[in-house]
């Protein structure tokens, strides 16, 4: 819908409408969130989860505790990071289920 005065085009501005199919309230936005949340948190308490990351978390740590002196080290290191970063980008992405 438009809004605006009398004094010309240049006042008026496109408004979204209040109502309608595509209208969502705040509170129906809030529980769509929380299912979200709950279902990440679901995700992230499986065996299956925690298992690899906790595996990831303390192959990094075993690589910063003994120390990086060549270059397979940091493959290593490398390889541990990204196991933990897919493993959060899969709680941070929506599951095709």
């Amino acid at each position: 819908m438009l809004t605006g005065n009398d004094e010309g085009a240049a006042g008026w501005v496109l408004a979204a409408p209040s109502s309608g199919p595509t209208a969502m309230s705040e509170a129906a936005r809030r529980g769509i969130a929380s299912v979200v949340g709950r279902n990440r948190l679901a995700r992230a308490l499986r065996v299956e989860w925690l298992g690899q990351t906790a595996a990831s978390v303390c192959w990094i740590a075993s690589m910063l505790t003994y120390g990086i002196s060549s270059s397979g080290d940091w493959l290593q290191l490398f390889a541990a990071s990204a196991w933990l970063l897919a493993n959060i980008a899969s709680i941070a992405t929506a599951e095709a289920d």
